[in-house]
């Protein structure tokens, strides 16, 4: 049986949950923006230093885009926005346990954000269905991630975007491509299971 038959065009696995009534979908959705927030903030205390850049190696950018990827767009995006605000708030849960708004690698979060939404709607149209398609969905967040975060990392450090460039992306690619590797086998694997 194919993964298509398994479900119905649109969702995302998050959708296979049971909730018999609205309210209890309420209560699932809810639970689960919650549990998207916090899977990315205990990812970002896995923080790496990479020398000579501000921005370290995290798991948060993963679990930004598999948190998109599993829960759908709305969903997703209300994770990531519930993870900024907390974070912008206080909640020590960004990367290495830093908090507020404003610092050099806010614009990746802010990055994070928008690249939730995006993989979720692209999962909502199979696009974490395939191994190939989820490498696509992947590589389409992540850019989303840099196109955001580095031109903030220049700005906020005043310094020219070629070195924003060399210090908060290049170093970056092959930590990427390897959490692109785990989530092409991760996510249809997921689908597989469900069935």
């Amino acid at each position: 049986m194919s993964t298509a038959a398994l479900s119905s065009p649109g969702e995302v696995l998050a959708d296979l949950l049971p909730a018999a009534t609205a309210s209890r979908a309420r209560v699932r959705d809810a639970a689960l923006v919650l549990g998207g927030a916090a899977l990315t903030g205990i990812a970002a205390q896995i923080a790496v230093p990479v020398p000579g850049s501000p921005v370290p190696v995290t798991g948060q950018t993963f679990a930004a885009l598999l948190v998109g990827a599993s829960l759908g767009a709305r969903r997703g995006l209300l994770s990531l926005a519930l993870y900024a605000l907390a974070g912008m708030a206080g909640m020590p849960w960004f990367a290495g346990g830093a908090s507020g708004a404003g610092g050099a690698t806010f614009g990746y979060v802010m990055g994070m954000l928008l690249a939730a939404g995006l993989v979720g709607a692209l999962a909502r149209r199979g696009g974490d269905r395939g191994v190939l398609r989820t490498a696509a969905t992947m590589a389409a967040g992540t850019a989303v991630i840099y196109a955001v975060g580095v031109p903030y990392l220049a700005l906020s450090t005043g310094m020219p975007f070629g070195q924003a460039v060399a210090v908060g992306l290049v170093p970056f690619l092959i930590g990427d491509a390897l959490k692109a590797a785990l989530a092409m086998g991760a996510l249809p694997t997921a689908w597989k299971l469900a069935g």
